[in-house]
């Protein structure tokens, strides 16, 4: 039974998130009835991550098993073609070894987070930013950033209802840009907390605000009390941007 590995990108506004829930439309729904009406067969798809609803992927990663070998060119074209209109895109396809697993094989993953800093609400990027109205120092966030880095029990910056069974996690990177009138905040990791970014953005947007000091945020992440974070960032704002994994020899039939 082969295995295939697929990249998507998607619009995470019209979805309640990548998991399949028993109401509203979901990506993990959306692409397992794709795959069924091309292939006839229904199929258990694991991602990389699950994404909240609202939140965007460029770089999502998703494995699943067909009984019968296709050619991964042909499963990429007729998953989009099934996945029409709804705003989802298989952009690559890969027959895998059959050990291979989306979520558990990863080594990587990493996100952006986009505010916009004008006086002007977004019109074209309405669902893609978080507008901040005021000017933000971001000097004094990218400041902050780095304590956070490395590894810390994260529960301050971790949801209520987070399912992980520790708060203790490795933050590889947290870099703050100005990137024209928006922020950019991209963090990396091998795994992170429900709503860890979400949670550290908002906290990183109080010192852009001038409500916390740089010094603040560590004290936050030295509290480990979800009550000492900042409020939770809107999910329209965050990006799945890459997932990565371990070099394997390449397959002639990947595309």
């Amino acid at each position: 039974m082969p295995r295939y590995r697929v990249t998507l990108e998607y619009d995470g506004t019209p979805f309640v998130g990548w998991q399949l829930q028993a109401l509203g439309m979901s990506v993990q729904g959306r692409l397992t009835d794709a795959i069924l009406k091309f292939s006839g067969e229904t199929v258990s798809v694991r991602g990389a991550g699950r994404t909240d609803a609202g939140v965007h992927a460029c770089g999502q990663v998703a494995h699943f098993d067909l009984a019968r070998p296709r050619s991964p060119h042909t499963i990429r074209a007729a998953v989009n073609f099934h996945l029409k209109p709804d705003p989802i895109a298989v952009l690559d396809c890969a027959e895998v070894a059959d050990n291979f697993d989306a979520r558990f094989s990863a080594t990587a993953r990493h996100y952006r987070y986009r505010l916009l800093a004008r006086p002007a609400p977004p019109v074209l990027d309405r669902d893609r930013v978080w507008w901040v109205p005021q000017p933000m120092h971001v000097a004094a966030m990218a400041e902050a950033a780095p304590a956070l880095i490395g590894r810390h029990d994260f529960t301050t910056f971790r949801a209520a209802g987070c399912q992980a069974k520790s708060p203790i996690k490795t933050l590889d990177r947290l870099d703050v840009a100005a990137v024209g009138e928006e922020i950019w905040i991209e963090a990396s990791a091998r795994s992170f907390l429900h709503n860890q970014v979400r949670s550290m953005v908002g906290s990183l947007k109080l010192v852009g605000e001038g409500k916390w000091a740089p010094a603040d945020l560590a004290a936050a992440l030295a509290a480990k009390d979800r009550t000492a974070c900042g409020p939770v960032a809107p999910a329209r704002g965050l990006f799945l941007m890459r997932v990565d994994y371990a070099p394997t020899p390449a397959s002639p039939d990947s595309i």
